[in-house]
């Protein structure tokens, strides 16, 4: 039943979903009509809405190429092939290596969001290495899939930034409902949370494994395209090629780095943000490849999959650009809408389950754990301390939609995509799967908190 189902949601997909860009193009397209009359702003308003935001993630669009291209880096190294190599050995049959990629992406996504999408990635193309008669498609998937757990974990930002009070005594895009830090013992390390997350760690694996396709239905992927050239250092004559050649200069840098981060967790504790994570991608990278020319060749090489990243990001930029687009005289705007809409029909029990709703579909048009935030934080917190629900509940109902939807967002998947060679279209169908049973996993446990009122 679920071979069928997933054979059903692949077919779709792939006749279905255009290239990522062109899926950008058309929810551009989608806001730009859909906001005007929610809003009663007119074209040319929207018009400048979009125009604003189209390069308001140019930092962030860096950070990810980022994540990318220093984690490919990483990866091409020698003692990092070896670790990769000898986990990608411990699989025997494709059942057993889609098992353990779907595992080791939602324990490292649970850790670190950057530091899951490359690993996963990663890990799946060796294992595509050493098992015959496995599915490409369904293995990067898998790995992909991990991703849904991410802002439940320990590097989610909307409960870490719920643990901090602004100058002003207020939490940061709580409209004023929060004058108080939210410990993360209430969010990402509470009982229900941390259920959801057991029961999702435990069944997504086997879900996944059970989706394999049939011998005859396996698409699998030319092993000799996924094989790293060796690097080719030839002898060093001139000055400058000794001096690209020198282990010494890499060191140096490698002995800042490890300084740097010494102080940064010493002062900040076991914050892995963004930067940091890229840090130690770079650092690592540095010292694994030795010499200065060869980390040079390993990044030319991983740049040429940060292609969709560079192009994409504006766009979804735009589109938050005309979401979050109030018009000047009413405030009202369209991701506003969609939430107070879903506000307008809660109560107290049905409040987290709806904001989870609202959330996942916000999250469609807003692929950004910060943009959502800052989008949904200043509408759902104080309707929800209107209605007696739980601040942390609520901002983890938001947390959990901003991921939940992301199987179906080809945002987040271009990393990973841009890794293992693939196409959107080709994974998608089997991230449906999952995002059919998180989304009932998630819906129970909001269910539950509000019927029994767990929080």
């Amino acid at each position: 039943m679920l071979k069928k189902l997933s054979n059903g949601c692949v077919a779709i997909v792939q006749r279905f979903l255009p290239d990522p860009f062109i899926f950008a193009i058309i929810l551009t397209i989608i806001v730009f009509v859909a906001a005007i009359p929610a809003t009663s702003q007119g074209p040319m308003l929207m018009v400048e809405h979009w125009g604003v935001g189209i390069w308001n993630l140019l930092e962030f669009s860096m950070q990810m190429a980022l994540v990318l291209v220093l984690g490919t880096a990483l990866a091409s190294a020698k003692p990092v092939k070896r670790v990769i190599i000898r986990i990608g050995s411990v699989p025997k049959t494709p059942a057993q290596g889609i098992f353990v990629v779907t595992l080791i992406a939602i324990i490292a996504c649970w850790i670190n969001w950057g530091f899951g999408l490359v690993v996963g990635a990663i890990l799946a193309k060796e294992i595509a290495r050493q098992i015959k008669g496995i599915d490409y498609r369904l293995l990067i998937a898998s790995a992909y899939s991990g991703f849904v757990i991410w802002h439940a974990g320990i590097s989610g930002s909307i409960p870490l930034s719920m643990g901090t009070v602004g100058e002003d005594g207020f939490v940061a895009n709580t409209g004023g409902a929060l004058d108080y830090a939210i410990s993360t013992s209430q969010t990402i390390f509470s009982p229900w949370n941390l259920a959801a997350c057991l029961v999702i760690l435990v069944l997504l694996p086997i879900i996944n494994m059970r989706m394999h396709p049939s011998p005859d239905d396996v698409i699998t992927v030319d092993t000799a395209k996924l094989i790293d050239e060796e690097e080719v250092v030839p002898k060093a004559i001139t000055p400058a090629e000794k001096l690209e050649q020198s282990p010494i200069l890499s060191y140096i840098i490698v002995a800042m780095g490890v300084a740097y981060l010494v102080y940064y967790f010493i002062n900040n504790g076991p914050n892995l943000s963004l930067n940091i994570v890229n840090l130690i991608f770079l650092v690592l990278g540095i010292a694994f490849h030795v010499t200065p020319i060869n980390y040079v060749n390993a990044i030319i090489a991983a740049v040429k999959g940060a292609g969709g990243i560079i192009l994409q990001f504006p766009f979804y930029a735009g589109i938050m650009g005309m979401m979050v687009g109030a018009n000047p005289e009413t405030g009202a705007s369209l991701a506003g809408v969609i939430s107070e809409g879903f506000v307008a029909i809660s109560n107290d029990v049905t409040f987290p389950l709806f904001t989870f709703l609202s959330a996942g579909i916000v999250n469609f048009f807003v692929p950004s754990g910060g943009g959502q935030w800052a989008v949904q934080g200043p509408i759902m917190m104080p309707a929800g301390a209107e209605l007696g629900v739980s601040p942390a509940v609520t901002g983890m109902a938001i947390a959990w939609g901003d991921a939940w939807t992301n199987m179906i967002q080809p945002f987040w998947a271009l990393p990973a995509l841009g890794i293992a060679g693939l196409s959107a279209r080709d994974i998608m169908g089997y991230c449906l799967i999952t995002l059919f049973f998180v989304g009932i996993v998630v819906c129970a446990m909001f269910a539950c908190v509000g019927i029994f009122g767990l929080a």
